[in-house]
């Protein structure tokens, strides 16, 4: 196994990317794929869990290709493509799944917290984590940024590396074993009803909402009834939650202060995050709808991106087979 480090993280196509996508995910992606070697993928597949309308996940699909280009993506330096383009991944999911203890997904938190947010108990988000496993692992993965959240699924992707490594492959390990990088997630980040921003919820902004929908979002964040006049605690607040996320220091500060102070309202503090928040995407914008008018250019980048990853899976896919025993018959294509 190679000592190169191997950036490799997905991202999931079942609705519009928000503000909480951005700053828990999508940031430090764009921040991290120039230094190392990178794999960065759209993971359809698992969007299927949720998402039973095929013109929708087409959509969503390539607008995630859009964000993350807009946001400044460089597809020269590291890989972006599709999950369902390297379909190699769903055969080492199926040899994983040979190996992973029942007991180790009932204990699934995440799979709970989906379910208990009112999403289908269906076997694909049960089995969400041995996918995720073979994501990861099919490239060689070695560093995978995750949010606190999906911690508990990478320890199952350890598990699992390490198990077929001593089953099948005991003197030549097929694969490394990942480490988490623990994103350095908001610990509070409100959605406009008050709970974790999530598509979930319906609670979003989006991070290319712009005019009059915007407006409309961030007037509507819910606040206390605090009058006008009286002091504020801004640390209480939804409103300064996410001004905190676009301020820079000198601008969180004289804020806070003039909620302490009193006389400064909520209506000034939406007003303050509208624009942040319209300034800090303004030229993401403009790049985001150039590139919508160049769709075959996002499918050029994707099937870029695919080729590279193709030829990494196919790497470790017939070392798999090889150290499991699978025959192949027909001729490699």
């Amino acid at each position: 196994m190679s000592d190169e480090r191997v950036i490799v993280s997905g991202i999931q196509p079942s609705g519009t990317l928000h503000l909480g996508n951005y700053f828990g995910a999508i940031r430090q992606h764009i921040d991290l794929h120039k230094q190392h070697r990178s794999f960065y993928f759209i993971v359809n597949y698992h969007a299927l869990t949720t998402v039973h309308d095929a013109e929708a996940l087409r959509r969503y699909s390539l607008d995630v290709a859009l964000d993350y280009l807009a946001l400044g993506f460089d597809p020269s330096a590291s890989s972006l493509f599709l999950q369902s383009d390297v379909p190699q991944v769903t055969e080492l999911a199926w040899i994983l799944f040979t190996l992973t203890p029942v007991s180790q997904l009932e204990k699934g938190v995440a799979f709970k917290d989906k379910v208990a947010q009112g999403l289908s108990a269906n076997a694909g988000l049960y089995n969400y984590p041995v996918l995720q496993a073979a994501d990861i692992l099919i490239y060689g993965g070695t560093v995978v940024p995750v949010g606190a959240d999906q911690k508990q699924n990478i320890e199952i992707t350890r598990n699992l590396a390490a198990r077929f490594n001593q089953t099948f492959a005991p003197d030549d390990p097929v694969f490394p074993i990942p480490e988490p990088m623990i994103l350095d997630e908001v610990a509070v980040f409100p959605g406009i009803d008050g709970r974790k921003m999530s598509k979930s919820y319906d609670n979003t902004i989006a991070i290319f909402d712009e005019g009059k929908q915007l407006k409309k979002k961030v007037m509507a964040i819910v606040t206390d009834s605090t009058p006008l006049e009286a002091p504020k605690d801004p640390e209480a607040d939804n409103v300064f939650a996410l001004i905190k996320l676009f301020a820079t220091p000198e601008q969180k500060q004289d804020i806070a202060d003039a909620y302490r102070a009193g006389g400064y309202g909520y209506g000034h503090a939406k007003k303050e995050l509208l624009k942040m928040i319209s300034d800090r995407f303004e030229s993401c914008r403009e790049r985001r709808r150039e590139l919508a008018a160049r769709p075959d250019d996002v499918m050029d980048v994707l099937r870029q991106g695919a080729a590279e990853a193709n030829r990494a899976a196919n790497h470790f896919m017939e070392r798999v087979r090889e150290s499991t025993g699978l025959l192949r018959a027909l001729p490699r294509s």
